[in-house]
């Protein structure tokens, strides 16, 4: 998979993660990719350690989920650690 091609995976599995889970998330459209590519990233990860999958494919649901679910899986990480900072200020 390209690079661009990549990124808007990420963007896109962020902004889904973001519409997915409940209450308000911070950050914008640009912490909305940072964290949807990171979450690409370990979904991607943990699904090759997992399942052995493949994530050569644009278009494969299996790309797509494992992006979703790895975007889910940053974005509440990202949540409970601004969330308690936001506590302390």
């Amino acid at each position: 998979m390209s690079f661009l091609a990549f990124l808007l995976l990420g963007l896109i599995a962020g902004a889904i993660a973001k519409a997915i889970l409940p209450g308000k998330q911070g950050g914008g459209w640009f912490i909305t990719l940072l964290l949807g590519v990171v979450g690409a990233l370990l979904g991607g990860w943990l699904g090759g350690l997992l399942f052995g999958a493949n994530l050569q494919e644009f278009w494969s649901i299996q790309t797509w989920l494992l992006a979703i679910v790895g975007s889910i899986i940053v974005l509440l990480i990202y949540g409970l650690i601004t969330r308690n900072s936001r506590r302390t200020a």
